[in-house]
């Protein structure tokens, strides 16, 4: 058996050696030549899976050790018998701690304490229910939009016009659809608050980066359209912006690996279904009050250092990425 696998996935050289040929590649740089023989992928986003990459190929599966997958074209591979799997909620508790930086660093900046601040959700799937658990236990008063949950489950949610209008800061945890793409755009900005901070850590093309500059709303990214080349502008205007790392935190990463493993364990058969690298930190989840987070985040994770380093060299946005020292999650 014979496997491709992104170079930069954390923890996983040595795993599946025992059991098959791995052959571990730039993940923006496997090409068909080399998917050719393959039987599975592991990859992350920087792997564009579709007919020019696999076509002819022996490939029956794809691990993606990211919670998307608009990096694949799911409809192509189900159309020739190849299986996808995600590392779907894998980084949750890593964009959290992202999200928990971010408005601790707001408060400290703008003067504010939690009750006196709306927090729009929009996406309310694993990383959205999370955020919104917190933010409540925080003291914020919270307003979610996730059409497709209320569809099936009635829950309360709000449209996303009202939560615009109503938030004092919005934060977008959707993935990347036809749906989704561009859902804030100029209309949307419009119908904000007057200095209202938009959160995205997401997927870069759910905010529309030309819109957002132009309506001169606050803004904290994590992920950019057009990435690795970001938009000189745009950066220069955020008030932190990071390199698409809000759930690069060791736990989480960890997980990813962990769950492409049992993915390609129960699909091959191998003996690796619960496998969890002895390296890593196992998840340790806890509430965690207002005032711990504000008097801690900072030496956990220091998102204004991050935000300077970006800012001096955007153009080491890749090299940022591959060589994160992850963060350790302890909330």
């Amino acid at each position: 058996m014979k496997i491709i696998a992104d170079s930069a996935i954390p923890f996983l050289r040595g795993v599946l050696e025992p059991w098959a040929e791995v052959c571990y590649l730039p993940g923006s740089q496997i090409a068909p030549q080399d998917v050719v023989n393959a039987d599975a992928l592991v990859i992350r986003t920087r792997t564009r899976c579709d007919g020019r990459l696999l076509a002819g190929s022996r490939v029956r599966l794809i691990a993606t050790a990211t919670i998307g997958f608009d990096h694949i074209d799911t409809t192509w591979c189900a159309a020739n018998g190849i299986r996808v799997a995600t590392a779907a909620g894998c980084n949750a508790r890593g964009v959290l701690q992202w999200v928990g930086a971010v408005l601790a660093y707001l408060a400290r900046s703008q003067g504010w304490q939690p009750a006196q601040r709306t927090l729009g959700i929009v996406g309310v799937g694993h990383v959205g229910s999370l955020v919104r658990e917190y933010a409540r236990m925080w003291g914020f008063r919270v307003v979610c939009c996730d059409p497709p949950r209320e569809e099936r489950e009635h829950c309360g949610f709000r449209p996303l016009a009202e939560v615009a209008r109503e938030a004092d800061i919005i934060t977008f945890h959707t993935p990347l659809d036809d749906t989704t793409r561009h859902m804030a755009d100029s209309a949307l900005f419009e119908q904000m608050k007057p200095g209202a901070v938009v959160l995205n850590s997401s997927r870069g093309e759910v905010v529309d980066g030309e819109a957002l500059l132009q309506s001169g709303h606050p803004c904290v990214l994590d992920v950019w359209e057009h990435e690795p080349n970001l938009d000189p502008a745009l950066l220069g205007h955020t008030l932190l912006a990071t390199p698409h790392v809000a759930g690069y935190s060791e736990q989480g990463k960890a997980m990813a690996t962990a769950m492409s493993v049992a993915t390609l364990a129960r699909f091959f058969g191998l003996p690796l279904t619960e496998w969890y690298p002895s390296e890593a930190a196992p998840p340790a989840p806890r509430p965690i009050t207002w005032q711990e987070l504000c008097t801690t985040i900072r030496g956990a994770y220091d998102i204004e250092a991050e935000s300077r380093g970006l800012k001096a060299q955007p153009a080491d946005f890749e090299r940022m990425r591959d060589h994160y020292p992850y963060r350790r999650e302890y909330f």
